[in-house]
């Protein structure tokens, strides 16, 4: 972003500018993605959304960051209190989903079409550090075995399969099937249950 907003009024300009950003994304795709789309559909003068967003691909930043907001909050809870293994793999399924369920073709625009902004990198650099510990601490408090394989290796196991079945659930609309979201918790479980 160009600059940070400070007050709640320009709070929630920025929110509204993210927000319809996101809607236009996922209803036209990369191609029909412009700033003056962003602004009428924000309600806010092009000026504005220039004040915060120097072009549309801060404005793709933005809306990333959020989305990356949103897992990890899901991360965050699912690992919350002391739950038995087939608990915190449903909190953490159920709230995969949700998160990508709220807007798949716009996952799709962002995973598919979408490019990168120079700032990017850093931003996913983060992200996906903290979501590989946020998997890590799952693993160690859920394997059954000491001996194998360390938890950063079973943890990037785990979570590249987590999010390869969510993605591609999002990509194909299949997010909202409760077979789905039974296996892929079965197979959080399984996996984990049966680590020596």
């Amino acid at each position: 972003m160009r600059k940070e907003p400070s007050q709640a009024r320009s709070r929630a300009t920025v929110d509204a500018i993210i927000e319809s950003g996101a809607r236009i994304l996922e209803d036209r795709g990369w191609a029909g993605f412009t700033t003056n789309a962003v602004a009428t559909v924000a309600g806010v003068s092009i000026g504005s959304l220039y004040q915060y967003f120097p072009d549309k691909l801060s404005l793709v930043e933005a809306i990333r960051r959020r989305h990356f907001d949103d897992v990890l909050a899901v991360m965050r809870k699912a690992m919350a209190g002391d739950l038995p293994l087939p608990q915190r793999a449903e909190a953490l399924v159920e709230g995969m989903i949700d998160a990508h369920n709220i807007n798949p073709e716009l996952h799709r625009v962002l995973l598919d079409e979408a490019p990168g902004h120079d700032g990017s990198r850093l931003a996913h650099d983060a992200f996906l550090a903290e979501y590989q510990n946020h998997y890590t601490d799952f693993v160690a408090a859920h394997r059954s075995g000491r001996e194998g394989p360390t938890d950063g290796v079973l943890a990037q196991l785990l979570s590249g399969a987590v999010e390869g079945v969510i993605h591609s659930g999002a990509r194909k609309r299949v997010l909202g099937s409760p077979e789905l979201k039974q296996e892929l918790v079965r197979m959080i479980c399984s996996y984990l249950s049966g680590v020596d």
